[in-house]
């Protein structure tokens, strides 16, 4: 099935899909907030969303993958926040969210990011490389989840703030 998905950006007509998809999936997550599709449309809004991916089986969107730019307190430019990623429930576990996520991370690269953060599971988000980074805090999440992904030999040291985008409730 996996050979089956293709990943491209998102266009005009997705809005909606994308919505569906972000629902689907955060519906049963114990720690979700069912706020990510909120999230996802006051970031497409404010012209946020750097990298918007959807996993496009025969013209259906079965996961989508959200990449914006955070600040950091040490001045450090070019790094992204991921995030929301969503796969709908029927489709979890096979591959789907994976492919996202490493096109996220190759489109990141392409454009000369120095690097990727986002809060998640850490034992899935540490198949590609992401962890604890020292002296990257996010205020409010707890250290564990916080995991960053440096693309840059000096990676940076402070406090990030993701768009205010993901403050968004309804």
């Amino acid at each position: 099935m996996i050979d089956r998905i293709r990943i491209r950006d998102e266009t005009g007509n997705d809005a909606r899909a994308i919505c569906e998809v972000t629902v689907a999936a955060f519906r049963t997550l114990a720690v979700s907030r069912q706020t990510e599709h909120f999230i996802i449309a006051a970031l497409r809004e404010a012209g946020a969303l750097s990298v918007s991916l959807v996993a496009d089986l025969s013209g259906r969107v079965v996961g989508h993958l959200a990449l914006s730019p955070v600040r950091i307190s040490d001045g450090t430019d070019s790094w992204y926040g991921m995030g929301p990623v969503s796969v709908l429930p029927e489709f979890q576990r096979r591959g789907v969210g994976k492919a996202l996520v490493r096109e996220g991370l190759s489109r990141l690269k392409a454009r000369g990011a120095g690097g990727c953060c986002l809060v998640g599971h850490p034992p899935y988000y540490a198949l590609f490389g992401f962890a604890p980074l020292q002296g990257l805090l996010l205020p409010g999440a707890p250290p564990e989840f916080f995991l960053a992904l440096s693309f840059d030999p000096r990676p940076p040291q402070g406090i990030v703030t993701f768009h205010e985008a993901f403050q968004a409730a309804g």
